[in-house]
């Protein structure tokens, strides 16, 4: 496609909407089972492991809960930097901790690859060490994120 619907230029950004999975529990189940497997995958050809599974509020909670409980890893609870007042990201303290941990982040989809990256940094400042960020959705060319290798259940690109 090289112009939009009424001759304008195409989109520059795709909204991605998954309402259609993320109103039954079962869906989300299938697509987190779904990214457990990209996930152990990536890990085992990397010869790596992760002890706890980093799901980024709001949308990653629930894929990263229900792919820890199907990888049998502790649930670390992440909100990003913008829903504290730009004060820095924060960990729930009613979750693990990431201190001396090897975390797989989780969440719904990438776009810029800017909230990934803060999570990093964070996680690295709070200890631990990131192995992997597994998404629904990749918007970006990018395999990786601040060194840190990113798989999606479903890449989204321009043609």
């Amino acid at each position: 496609m090289t112009r939009g619907v009424k001759g304008g230029e195409p989109p520059k950004d795709v909204k991605i909407g998954w309402r259609s999975v993320g109103v039954f529990g079962n869906r989300i189940g299938f697509m987190a089972a779904a990214m457990s497997d990209i996930a152990l995958e990536e890990l085992e050809k990397r010869q790596m492991d992760a002890d706890s599974i980093v799901g980024i509020a709001i949308n990653g909670i629930p894929l990263a809960a229900l792919m820890s409980e199907e990888l049998e890893r502790e649930l670390i609870i992440y909100r990003p930097s913008q829903e504290r007042h730009g004060k820095g990201g924060a960990f729930s303290s009613n979750y693990a901790s990431p201190q001396g941990k090897k975390v797989l982040i989780v969440d719904d989809v990438v776009s810029t690859g800017d909230t990934i990256k803060a999570t990093i940094s964070d996680v690295h400042d709070a200890g631990g060490t990131v192995v992997l960020a597994v998404v629904l959705v990749n918007k970006t060319a990018q395999d990786e994120i601040a060194g840190v290798p990113l798989r999606a259940l479903i890449r989204a690109r321009s043609i």
